[in-house]
């Protein structure tokens, strides 16, 4: 069997390990280049990246490898992946490329494709992609003046995406007089959440906005809130803003400092929608992970709360394919399709305080619409095999689900990105949730060790 070189969000892994590697970008180049030709016309990819070291060594590769195959580059530098994918559709590129392994550490990096449409791979051509990487492609290089051309674009695209976001709060509502503090992970969008807050009309109080190649997401954004939990209540901000190293996640600070998951901004956005009359399909998409307390919240309002695999691909396939503008999942992962084809941490957030400030209160007013059910994750590392088969591990997870019943539910999967396995259980009673984590997580270790 041909090995695999895609995960659930593109390709992914330690840098300069197979595959991230700087021949693998190259051939990723190619093969992409290739696929997406569909005409007698000099075809464009825009890639961006995010703030690791790591991009400058792979956003060459890829360079090298569309101009192989006559795709003219244009390189927008240091960009949340929703501008790539905006940019992508705007500028009638055929592909579009986001660098970065978002939430993960620095050591690691990735590469998400996106096609002509702005929307992330179909399974069918990410397969045909794969079987291109590993083919020998010498004889389908171009040559003399139809190789392709690279340029760099980098203001340029983030002016466009500034003025986008900037376009999805209405046009009668400003932030003069809001206080913002924004944490940007030290990531893509450093540079330009910020300056769109600050234009439309917010006092700024900005974090994670000194990137160094090496300190993405390191104890700051979306993955670690407690730096902006501090400086909300130390600032005395009306909202904190959590975005993780690529911006396509967000989470909400309130003016106590307490954390609005990706659960409760799915609530605030599609109950306002819905009584905007905007909700589309007449619900909303989130992942088996969603607590149980969202999917009662939307029941109570006659509000379809339809659940996917986790992945905000999966997500959005769903939206697409049934007609829902608004989903997401927990980690806060928020898409919107009235504005765009995958999720975007700044435009959430816009979202948020368009609702909080029609509404007159405080985040902490209007952004808790659910007490969560209790919940607990918990992850196990494995260095490799199919734990989950094992009939050990099948006998703890069945007993769990038992001992739950009818009022809970128990999710065990392994990560797409990592190599871990996650386990998840919620229920009212917050001490049996907890027994049945835990005695599942012992088993699963004393299997993975």
């Amino acid at each position: 069997m041909a090995k695999s070189y895609f995960g659930t969000d593109g390709i992914r892994g330690r840098v300069n390990r197979h595959p991230m590697t700087p021949e693998i970008a190259m051939k990723v180049g190619m093969a992409a280049g290739l696929a997406f030709q569909r005409g007698n016309y000099r075809h464009r990819v825009v890639i961006g990246k995010d703030t690791r070291l790591s991009g400058y060594m792979l956003e060459p590769a890829l360079c090298a490898g569309f101009t192989a195959v006559g795709v003219d580059v244009l390189m927008l530098g240091p960009i949340p992946t929703p501008a790539v994918a905006m940019l992508t559709r705007s500028m009638r590129a055929d592909i579009g490329v986001m660098i970065s392994a978002s939430h993960n550490p620095f050591e690691d990096n990735g590469i998400k494709l996106f096609g002509p449409d702005g929307y992330k791979l179909s399974d069918e051509l990410e397969a045909e992609i794969n079987r291109l990487i590993d083919e020998d492609l010498s004889s389908r290089l171009s040559v003399g003046s139809h190789l392709g051309r690279a340029k760099h674009y980098d203001d340029g695209g983030r002016d466009r995406y500034a003025e986008f976001a900037k376009r999805t709060l209405p046009r009668e509502l400003s932030l003069d007089g809001v206080r913002v503090a924004i944490d940007c992970a030290n990531g893509a969008a450093y540079r330009v959440a910020p300056d769109v807050l600050w234009e439309l009309g917010a006092e700024v109080v900005k974090l994670g906005v000194e990137p160094n190649g090496t300190n993405i997401n390191l104890n700051c954004g979306s993955t670690s809130p407690d730096a902006l939990r501090s400086k909300v209540r130390e600032v005395r901000a009306d909202i904190g803003i959590a975005l993780d190293g690529d911006a396509d996640r967000v989470l909400i600070v309130d003016e106590h400092g307490e954390i609005v998951d990706g659960d409760q901004i799915m609530a605030v956005i599609g109950e306002a929608w819905s009584e905007d009359g905007r909700l589309a399909a007449g619900g909303v998409v989130a992942t088996i992970m969603s607590n149980l307390g969202l999917e009662r919240f939307f029941n109570d309002r006659q509000i379809q709360l339809a659940r996917t695999k986790v992945g905000d691909r999966y997500v959005v396939e769903h939206m697409r394919q049934h007609g829902y503008n608004v989903g997401g999942e927990q980690s806060g992962h928020i898409v919107l399709s009235d504005f765009g084809t995958t999720g975007d941490g700044l435009v959430s957030a816009l979202q948020v305080l368009a609702v909080v400030r029609k509404a007159g209160g405080t985040v902490s007013e209007v952004c808790r619409k659910f007490e969560p059910v209790p919940q607990v994750l918990k992850n196990v590392r494995f260095g490799g095999g199919a734990p989950l088969e094992l009939p050990s591990v099948q006998d703890v997870i069945n007993l769990g689900r038992e001992r739950l019943g009818q009022s809970g539910r128990l999710v065990i999967r392994p990560s797409g990105t990592e190599p871990l396995i996650r386990v998840m259980a919620e229920g009212d009673d917050a001490r049996l949730v907890s027994d049945v984590v835990d005695d599942i997580v012992d088993v699963l270790r004393r299997t993975a060790a």
